[in-house]
């Protein structure tokens, strides 16, 4: 009798365990399919509807006009020649200043850790809000930039960066460096205080500088931390409209609008959720076709290492 409870108790524990593990994961499942698939999915639907928020009587499938439209756009041109520039300058500088700090950082000095709480504290500020304060930085009467190049006697007259699209973007794109430093900072810091000391010493003992040291040992080492880095940077460069539309909103004329504020306009003033949409998903295109030339080159980086 012992010996049949014992195999009834043994066998209920399987179940008894998935049950637990199913009623722990429930929550966490429902709530990706309800904020992030069922979204997207709705997304994808909807750029092929006629979706307009002053006219919702009158949604129907109509193919694929929406995208017709919006590439025959000249402001969506505009905007997709801008996310270019913005995702390239933007992380070219964060990268190349981040990697820089992260080296300086490495070492020990006094005030370090003062320093890197001054240098990580952006990152943890709200994109608005640096947007916001850049906005005053930038400001065309008072901002603290034209007062300071005009008392250094850089320029005659205060510049009105916000409001000219030759230096709209420049305006942006400074905002943007200063805000993603950080990140780069954190994570490569991270990865070079990975690398063994003892590196260091044999290839002193074979006499390489200091340049040396940094392309054949520092680099290669934390090469997988740098080429995730920079794609997961491009990606949210790419979707980081915060900075921009709470600087320039996107103007002025549409000289500062990237992809992602491009989509917000159209959500935003003119109620266009079909055309919204389907910018969102050539968003989603040109990213996933990125990642695919990406990670292919990734592979020939990995397979060249010594």
């Amino acid at each position: 009798m012992s010996t049949q409870i014992a195999k009834s108790n043994s066998s209920r524990k399987p179940v008894s365990a998935l049950w637990f593990i199913a009623g722990c994961l429930a929550p966490a499942i429902l709530l990706v399919i309800g904020f992030t698939y069922y979204p997207m999915l709705r997304g994808i639907v909807m750029a092929f509807q006629n979706y307009t928020l002053f006219d919702l009587t009158n949604v129907h499938y109509i193919g694929f006009d929406n995208f017709k439209e919006v590439l025959k756009s000249d402001s969506f041109m505009l905007a997709l020649k801008n996310s270019l520039y913005w995702v390239v300058v933007s992380l070219v500088l964060q990268f190349v200043l981040g990697f820089g700090i992260a080296l300086l950082l490495r070492r020990q000095f006094f005030g370090r850790g003062v320093y890197q709480g001054m240098i990580f504290f952006p990152w943890a500020m709200s994109g608005f809000l640096i947007g916001l304060i850049w906005r005053w930085l930038f400001n065309g009467q008072i901002g603290v930039i034209n007062d300071l190049l005009l008392k250094i006697g850089l320029i005659d007259s205060p510049i009105a960066f916000l409001s000219s699209p030759s230096w709209g973007m420049f305006a942006v794109i400074v905002a943007n460096v200063w805000y993603g430093i950080a990140f780069f900072a954190i994570m490569l810091l991270a990865a070079l205080q990975s690398v063994p000391e003892e590196i260091y010493e044999a290839a002193e003992v074979d006499g390489t500088n200091r340049l040396q040291k940094l392309f054949l040992i520092t680099v290669p080492y934390i090469m997988p931390t740098i080429l995730t880095t920079v794609m997961l940077r491009v990606i949210w460069i790419m979707n980081f409209p915060d900075i921009i539309y709470s600087m320039t909103n996107g103007g002025p004329a549409g000289s500062t609008h990237i992809l992602a504020t491009f989509m917000m306009d159209k959500i935003l003033f003119g109620g266009e959720y079909g055309k919204a949409a389907a910018v969102g998903i050539i968003m989603m295109l040109l990213l996933v076709l990125f990642m695919f030339f990406y990670f292919a080159a990734s592979k020939q980086e990995k397979a060249g290492d010594f």
